[in-house]
């Protein structure tokens, strides 16, 4: 069943199923225009286009009443012609009144350039704001994502040193080291980066190896095993772990 998750202002929020994306929906906690996300899409989308996908049942928006015709108005009675004015006398005659001069309108304000600097200014932010939430949206994961997997890669370097040791010992002596041999740690005397416990033995299949314990505080791997194997026969080393592979080097995937 696939996992959602939910964008609320910049954070994002889940995983969730997606039964419990629904409910957040019919109690009016997330819109059609909330954005969502799950493994297999390729971006954030809104709501509404993922409605089939989660059964949702939308309303159907209210169909418009007909809008009603005004009445025609009453033509206006016809008005009588006003009665005939008196010829102006043309300016040559003494006794022709002058024209009176046109009063012309005021100025239009024109807007400063501070204003119209604030105007242009106010609706960028309008448009860059919801624009940043969701690049933050999407960015703060694969932030994260790429924090783990650089101290789970800090932690896998620093014990290189201790892997070509063990191998050293398991060819020269034949068998596998522990921590009673000379020269290897006690589990707790190992300390480096991203570490908080290392143990050095055989593995059940015969290998030689390392048993390290990770040391991510505040994340879901935290405390995860990771095992480094040597295989004295072909001479190679394996890696795997319990972390989700996005989290581990190409190397140690499954």
């Amino acid at each position: 069943m696939s996992e959602w998750f939910h964008a609320e202002g910049n954070r994002q929020q889940g995983p969730l199923p997606a039964e419990q994306l629904v409910e957040l929906f019919r109690n009016n906690q997330i819109s059609l225009d909330t954005l969502v996300w799950r493994d297999g899409l390729p971006q954030w989308q809104p709501l509404r286009s993922v409605v089939d996908e989660l059964g949702l049942i939308v309303p159907a928006l209210d169909v418009a009443a007909p809008a009603v015709e005004p009445e025609p108005e009453p033509e206006p009675e016809p008005v009588a012609p006003p009665p005939p004015q008196p010829p102006v006398l043309p300016p040559s005659t003494p006794y022709a009144t002058q024209t009176p001069a046109g009063v012309l309108p005021p100025p239009k304000k024109k807007l400063s350039g501070c204003a119209l600097t604030a105007i242009i200014g106010g609706g960028l932010l309008l448009v860059l704001v919801p624009v940043m939430a969701i690049l933050a949206a999407i960015a703060l994961p694969a932030y994260n994502d790429y924090t783990v997997r650089a101290k789970v890669a800090t932690a896998v370097n620093a014990l290189q040193p201790l892997k070509q040791q063990v191998q050293h010992f398991a060819d020269d002596e034949g068998r596998c080291p522990g921590a009673n041999d000379a020269g290897f740690p006690a589990p707790g005397d190992f300390t480096q980066a991203g570490l908080s416990a290392v143990n050095i033995g055989r593995f059940n299949n015969g290998h030689c190896g390392i048993e390290a314990t990770l040391a991510v505080p505040g994340k879901s791997l935290d405390g995860d095993l990771l095992w480094l194997e040597y295989d004295r026969d072909s001479g190679r080393w394996e890696c795997s772990g319990e972390s989700d592979d996005k989290y581990l080097p190409p190397s140690c995937r499954g």
